[in-house]
């Protein structure tokens, strides 16, 4: 018998619930933040391994609730298409995620996936500097050792060279980093794309009919500065479901159900001219020109079936949902019970600052969800 969703939909929708699970994440992270910057002040400059143990494991204590949030809040899903050896493998060793930044939540996409092969607290972006700045998930993607560039090549080129070097030469013995990153730089639009086909016309590149041209530069710089040391580039290439929920935040806070599909590719770094940066860099566009191609199949057919590799199960992870819980057990449900004691025994003016407490977590997970909103094409919608 299935599980009737609509009315824990209708609950889930609440602004009420929704605040309650914003605030449990807001007390949580800025805990796990106050821990991190404590292990940068006592631990890192004694022991690097060890401030990377703590930190893999604090990062999983923030991280995996927004895994929960896709898997279990929602009840989304994730099917996975790829070669069962290259699946064992990325556990296994350092590496490159290039995932088409396509989605308001193609990132949170990629800690999914991370957090179900058991990857989530080795997984490091690649992404603008302002990312940083983000309260709570910014801060902890600082501590944990992301790389930011500014889009400045030549103060970019020593930060690639510098952080790449310090991760490879101090990281701890069985654990395994990967870099989760976005070599389109921005997020399409069909707006975007046009431009960006300008663009290729012009120095007569590959056009494409699904991606904005890569930027070569800072994929070559992570794949010179790693010397060999990675041994592989994985191709995520993500696509939802014609009877999916709006792949959103927003969409996932009030209970609706993704539907996402997941099509993997390992490439060994032998077969990568990393060495040569003309050469690197047509690799990456022949790269892309094929995730068009794998793309376009699934727009003709809702599916990757028919590519070559099979689709596989992935046994359910339960730890995010431990997690989850153990953030509730110390955080949610107390502070439930406190709220009743306060509403009845409080002052006035206590009641007004715990309202402003509220209303500013709140903002703060709203700002966190508005940085991956994806603005609309003024230009593009006008002509539609």
């Amino acid at each position: 018998m299935k599980f009737d969703r609509s009315l824990l939909r209708t609950i889930q929708s609440l602004l009420p619930v929704q605040i309650f699970i914003g605030y449990v994440f807001v007390i949580s992270g800025l805990i796990v933040n106050a821990a991190q910057l404590l292990s940068a002040i006592l631990i890192w400059p004694f022991s690097k391994q060890l401030y990377r143990r703590v930190n893999y494991y604090l990062g999983t204590l923030l991280w995996s609730q927004l895994t929960f949030l896709y898997s279990w809040w929602a009840d989304s899903n994730v099917t996975f298409y790829v070669d069962p050896k290259d699946i064992k493998e990325l556990p296994k060793e350092y590496a490159i995620i290039l995932v088409n930044h396509r989605f308001e939540i193609d990132w949170l996409i990629g800690m999914v996936a991370a957090q179900k092969l058991g990857i989530l607290g080795g997984l490091k972006i690649v992404g603008k500097r302002s990312l940083s700045l983000i309260p709570l998930l910014g801060w902890s993607w600082f501590f944990t050792e992301s790389i930011f560039l500014r889009r400045v090549w030549e103060t970019d080129k020593k930060v690639l060279e510098n952080d790449i070097h310090q991760l490879l030469h101090g990281y701890p013995d069985n654990y395994y980093f990967s870099f989760l990153m976005a070599c389109e730089g921005t997020r399409y639009t069909e707006r975007k794309r046009e431009e960006s086909m300008k663009y290729a016309r012009e120095k007569n590149l590959p056009e494409l009919k699904y991606h904005i041209l890569p930027r070569t530069r800072g994929f070559t710089m992570i794949m010179q500065g790693a010397k060999g040391k990675i041994p592989a580039v994985y191709d995520f290439m993500l696509a939802f479901s014609k009877d999916s929920a709006s792949p959103t935040f927003r969409t996932l806070l009030k209970g609706e159900s993704c539907k996402a599909q997941l099509y993997i590719k390992r490439y060994p770094i032998a077969g990568i001219p990393y060495e040569d940066e003309s050469k690197c860099a047509d690799w990456l566009h022949h790269l892309f020109q094929e995730k068009d191609r794998v793309y376009e199949h699934f727009v003709q057919y809702d599916n990757f079936v028919g590519l070559g590799v099979p689709q596989i199960p992935v046994v359910r992870n339960y730890s995010d949902l431990l997690i989850q819980l153990f953030w509730l057990l110390i955080i949610g449900f107390p502070s439930l019970i406190w709220f009743v004691q306060f509403i009845f025994h409080s002052t006035f003016l206590a009641k007004i600052i715990f309202s402003i407490i509220i209303f500013l977590a709140y903002v703060t997970l709203q700002l966190m969800i508005n940085m991956s909103v994806i603005k609309s094409d003024t230009k593009t919608s006008k002509t539609k």
